[in-house]
C-alpha cells in the first residue's frame, strides 16, 4: 500500500513540476516576445518539451495565460499579505515592492503588466489580474476607511508601477513611500 501511495505522490509531484516548468517557459516567452508571442508551440520550444505536453496540462491558450498571470500575481499578493500581517510600516514595504519594478523585479513586473493589460481583452485573465489590486486595496484599508482614498491609492500604485517600467530606471522607494502616504493619508510623512 505504501508503494502505491508513493507512486501516486511521485506522479503528482512530477505533474506539479511539469506545470511549473511550463508556466516559467510561458513567462519567459512573455518577457521576450510579449503576450502575443505565447502559443503552445512557442512555450513547448522554450520548455524543451513537446507541444502535446503543454496541451495536456493547459488545454487552451487562456488556461496557459491564466496560469502564468496567476503565478506572478500570487507572488505579489503573498508579499502584500506579509506586509499587512507583519510589517510595522506596510506603506514602506509596499513602496519597496513597487520600486523593485525598476530593478531586480523588472522582468516579472513587465510580464505581469503585459498579462494584466491583456485581461482587458480576455475575460479569463481578469480574476488573476485583479489579485494585485485587491491586495493593495486591502493594505490601504489598514490605513483608512475612506473608499475614495482606497480607490485612488490602488490607481496610484498601478500608475507608479507603469511609470517605473516606462522610465526603465531604478526607483526611489523613499519617494514612492512619500507619494503613497500623501495620497492615502493626505500627509507627506
Amino acid at each position: 500500500m505504501a508503494d502505491e501511495h508513493d507512486t501516486v505522490d511521485g506522479r503528482k509531484l512530477r505533474g506539479q513540476r511539469r506545470r511549473a516548468q511550463i508556466i516559467e517557459a510561458t513567462l519567459t516567452v512573455v518577457r521576450r516576445d510579449g503576450a502575443a508571442g505565447v502559443t503552445h508551440r512557442s512555450v513547448a520550444k522554450e520548455a524543451g518539451i513537446t507541444t502535446s505536453l503543454t496541451l495536456y496540462y493547459f488545454a487552451t491558450l487562456d488556461d496557459l495565460l491564466v496560469a502564468a498571470l496567476t503565478s506572478v500575481t500570487d507572488t505579489y499578493t503573498r508579499r502584500i499579505r506579509q506586509l499587512i500581517d507583519g510589517e510595522d510600516d506596510p506603506l514602506d514595504g509596499l513602496a519597496r515592492l513597487i520600486a523593485e519594478s525598476g530593478g531586480p523585479g523588472r522582468e516579472r513586473a513587465l510580464a505581469e503588466r503585459e498579462l494584466s493589460t491583456l485581461a482587458a481583452r480576455r475575460p479569463a485573465l481578469r480574476p488573476a489580474a485583479r489579485g494585485w489590486r485587491d491586495k493593495v486595496a486591502e493594505l490601504a484599508r489598514t490605513q483608512t476607511a475612506d473608499p475614495d482614498a482606497i480607490e485612488a491609492f490602488v490607481a496610484l500604485c498601478d500608475g507608479l508601477c507603469a511609470a517605473i517600467l516606462l522610465d526603465d530606471n531604478d526607483a526611489d522607494p523613499d519617494h514612492i513611500r512619500a507619494v503613497l502616504s500623501k495620497a492615502l493619508l493626505g500627509t507627506g510623512h
